[in-house]
């Protein structure tokens, strides 16, 4: 089965374990626009910095994007 990435749902997951998308990003050593980046859309967050990510905020990475299925 085939996934198409939904929104980013990352800004959900800070709120969930009580973070800031500044303190998210000094952890990683990433700039806060980054970050920023990845919660609007504009920026799909690489695999790597992905698993960072959810790493830090103890989650799965599969909980940072909405996962749609494709149709065939």
């Amino acid at each position: 089965m085939k996934f198409e990435l939904g929104r980013c749902l990352l800004e959900q997951r800070l709120s969930e374990c009580g973070m800031s998308r500044e303190q998210l990003a000094a952890e990683l050593l990433y700039k806060p626009e980054r970050i920023g980046d990845y919660i609007d859309n504009v920026r799909i967050m690489p695999l790597k910095v992905a698993i960072s990510i959810a790493d830090t905020i103890n989650c799965d990475v599969r909980e940072l994007y909405e996962l749609r299925s494709e149709q065939r």
